[in-house]
């Protein structure tokens, strides 16, 4: 490998630019682009069209505001030996950077600030942690490419959950993201070109990898799935314009309690009924009128005292609104999907809104959210509702 040092600008170096300066101390330096060149575990493969690397080179031309990390050339080759011919005989090897590399590259441009730190090649994981986790970080990945991104991360740390824990996610963020290196090229494009859903793409990452599909056996589950979602998203369609022309539901079964009277609750813009009358007995009311909903054969009603013994004490104040109208004796009580299913289809978007929330406001706590959230699930399932989590409250964050 050729030397540089200051002297070569006073003796006619073959390179009119000059190096600033060639140690690998963390400072900035300006280098040549024939004397750098990108890494070569980098999972990124789209760095733009030849149109959008022009305009970033141009823009590097008016002022680079982010330097390039970069190791020495030995640092980089005492972790993958076998590359040397490949990168060819250079000062410096990119950790990240390789876009606006090739951006500088297509206009011409001479040189490219760098900070060198060797501390970045200390060992494999070190730097591939360097190369993936400003990208990841970014969401400058593509969902493929940062699929490799952190499978790579896994051969390197040993364990999904060892790469879950350095970058402080569950283990599900991992597992997910790792499913889509199981699809063929052709369905990785779909998934590229955003044609396929992530959600689709990670069930077909998941089957691909339990049965061992090809290409075609993949493409063909998708061609499957999509007339499935195009068949529930009909009904669902349908679903909603009948629930808009369908007849006002039915009042609560029941007789109103003496002294009741109708108000307009000032959060929900509905009318609540307002009592005097204690919680118990309005609650019996209630009761009463789910039992009645059972129809014949459902037995006679439980007497006031085993109703009174079996009751959950209510916390709310005697005389407090109780929100009950709109509830019908004969909707789907008998199964919360079927119960969630109806809301979703029957309900505006505001008042989907509203019912959801009702139920953080209803519940007595975070303990009991994450019990009732946990349910049945398995822990996989549990790890990818995690996840979806996380991002629910980045986004309302945002």
């Amino acid at each position: 490998m050729a030397k540089h040092d200051e002297f070569d600008d006073f003796f006619g170096d073959e390179d009119d630019t000059a190096v600033v300066d060639t140690r690998a101390d963390g400072r900035l330096l300006r280098v040549p682009l024939r004397r750098l060149a990108p890494n070569l575990v980098n999972p990124r493969i789209d760095f733009g069209t030849d149109g959008e690397l022009i305009d970033l080179g141009k823009s590097l031309l008016r002022r680079q505001i982010q330097a390039c990390p970069a190791v020495s050339r030995g640092a980089y080759l005492k972790l993958w030996s076998d590359h040397a011919e490949r990168i060819g005989d250079v000062d410096y090897v990119l950790v990240t950077g390789e876009r606006r590399y090739r951006g500088a590259t297509a206009v011409g441009s001479p040189t490219l600030n760098c900070v060198v730190d060797d501390g970045l090649a200390k060992d494999r994981k070190t730097f591939m942690e360097a190369v993936v986790s400003e990208n990841v970080d970014r969401q400058n990945f593509n969902p493929i490419e940062e699929a490799y991104a952190v499978q790579s991360l896994v051969a390197e740390f040993g364990s999904n959950r060892a790469v879950a824990q350095h970058f402080e996610r569950v283990d599900g963020w991992v597992t997910q993201r790792v499913l889509l290196t199981h699809l063929a090229p052709e369905a990785q494009d779909l998934v590229r070109t955003k044609a396929m859903p992530l959600d689709a793409a990670r069930s077909l990452g998941k089957l691909a990898r339990d049965n061992a599909w090809d290409g075609p056996k993949q493409l063909a589950w998708w061609a499957d799935e999509q007339k499935q979602r195009a068949t529930a998203s009909a009904e669902r369609s349908a679903a909603k314009k009948a629930g808009k022309a369908s007849a006002i539901p039915k009042p609560l079964t029941g007789v109103k309690p003496a002294g009741a009277e109708q108000e307009a609750d000032q959060f929900y813009g509905r009318k609540t009924v307002s009592t005097g009358t204690t919680p118990g007995a309005l609650q019996g009311t209630a009761q009463q009128a789910v039992i009645s909903s059972a129809g014949e054969g459902a037995g006679p009603p439980a007497s006031d005292e085993s109703t009174h013994q079996n009751r959950v004490p209510d916390p709310r104040p005697a005389g407090e609104e109780v929100e009950t109208a709109g509830v019908t004796s004969d909707g789907p009580w008998h199964s919360g999907t079927a119960l969630m299913d109806a809301a979703v289809e029957r309900l505006s978007p505001s008042e989907r809104s509203k019912f959801i929330l009702r139920y953080f406001q209803v519940s007595s706590g975070v303990d009991a959210v994450i019990e009732d959230m946990r349910g049945t699930l398995t822990v996989e399932d549990r790890s990818s509702l995690a996840v979806i989590l996380q991002q629910i409250a980045n986004g309302l964050l945002r």
